[in-house]
Formats: structure tokens, sequence, C-alpha cells
């Protein structure tokens, strides 16, 4: 798992368009945390440092600690709205959760073994439908990514999350069909080789039977 991230919040008394652009004249960044069943807070953070989590990228629906005069909380990153222009932060939605709460979370896929992968080195394309998973784990336990093998996929294969070796805790989010994740298409080049390799074995096999015809005569 990668190393989770820390904020300093403070506390805003006021909520409202009015509070969020003077915390932003600040240089912090405006946010709300709720759920957990506790009224909503508004706070806000130190610009610097937010920017600092999200290039970590271990900030985007991962768990944090937000911390406040001494005391901390766990709390998912549920969204981050961005500045249209300079894409600044501008505002960022927490979610209060126990390291226990089972959430729904979208994690990234990390393709495996792509250069043995038997479909590409026949000459195939690979189709990615989506580029990560919705899951359902334990907060503490977000996987960082979910590895997806393609040492044994072929041209017209195709892989669906029921076949996804998934982390232990973690199960699809998804339970009334079973997505397509990603295929091997065949290519038109890549037939063309192939039927043109069939076309030399079966001209060779037929060549060789010509040659040893006369000895079977003789």
């Amino acid at each position: 798992m990668s190393k989770e991230v820390s904020l300093d919040v403070i506390v805003r008394e006021n909520t409202g368009t009015g509070s969020a652009r003077a915390s932003r004249r600040a240089g912090n960044v405006p946010g709300i945390i709720y759920g957990g069943g506790v009224d909503p807070v508004a706070i806000e953070m130190k610009d610097n440092e937010v920017l600092k989590a999200i290039n970590s990228g271990n900030f985007i629906a991962s768990m944090v600690t937000l911390s406040h005069s001494g005391k901390k909380q766990k709390a998912i990153t549920k969204d981050i709205q961005f500045h249209p222009v300079n894409d600044r932060p501008m505002h960022v939605d927490f979610y209060r959760v126990k390291e226990s709460d089972i959430i729904e979370v979208e994690v990234a896929i990390n393709l495996l073994n792509e250069e043995i992968c038997p479909g590409l080195k026949r000459g195939g394309t690979l189709n990615v439908v989506r580029y990560s998973i919705e899951v359902r784990c334990p907060a503490g336990s977000i996987p960082d990514s979910i590895d997806v093998d393609l040492s044994e996929t072929d041209i017209d294969d195709s892989l669906h999350i029921s076949e996804i070796n998934l982390p232990e805790n973690v199960t699809s989010a998804i339970t009334d069909r079973d997505p397509t994740i990603l295929s091997i298409v065949g290519t038109r080049a890549a037939f063309e080789d192939e039927a043109e390799g069939e076309g030399e074995a079966e001209g060779d096999a037929e060549a060789a039977g010509e040659e040893a015809a006369p000895e079977g005569e003789a």
C-alpha cells in the first residue's frame, strides 16, 4: 500500500461562496468533510500542501488523515474541483470513514506481461475498455492498482472483471453484470501474415511430397 497522505486543516466558521473566495485569497483551498453520522464541517488547507498531496498520487479516491488541533480524522477524498484555466485545486470534498468501513472506490488497472502476450506477439491490438475498476474494500486497504495479467491472452480473447484476481478483501462493486476490461483484436495485417505463413507451410509440404514420389515409384 502507498504511504497515506496527512493534511493539517483549519475549520472555517463561515460557509458559502464568500467564505470560499476569502480562503483562496489567503492562499488556502476550501473544503468540506461530511458523512459518518456527523454534521458537515467547512475546512480549509494550505494550497501548497494540497498540491503536494495531489502530486503524490495517493490523494484522489484514497484514505487520508485530516488533523485539526491535535485531533485526527480518517477520510476519503471524494471530489476535487480544479480551476478551468490553471488547474489549481479550488475545493475538496472529504467523506469521514473508519479503516474497517467498506467503501466503493475506483482503482486503476496495471497491465502485466504485455511483452509476452500471445495475441500482441501475433500482431493483435490491445483494446482497453476500462482503465479502472469499481471495487468494494475496507477504507484502510484500498489497493494502489489491480494487476491484469496478459501472459495467456490471445487474439479474439476478452478479459472480464470475474477473470481478474482481485486482492484479498476486495470485490467488484458491479454485481449485476460482468463488464469487459480489455480484449485483443486481430488486425488485417496479422491475419494476412498468418495466412501467408500457412500457405508457405502447405507449399513446403507439397514440394516434399513431390520429391519423395520418384523414390516410391522405384
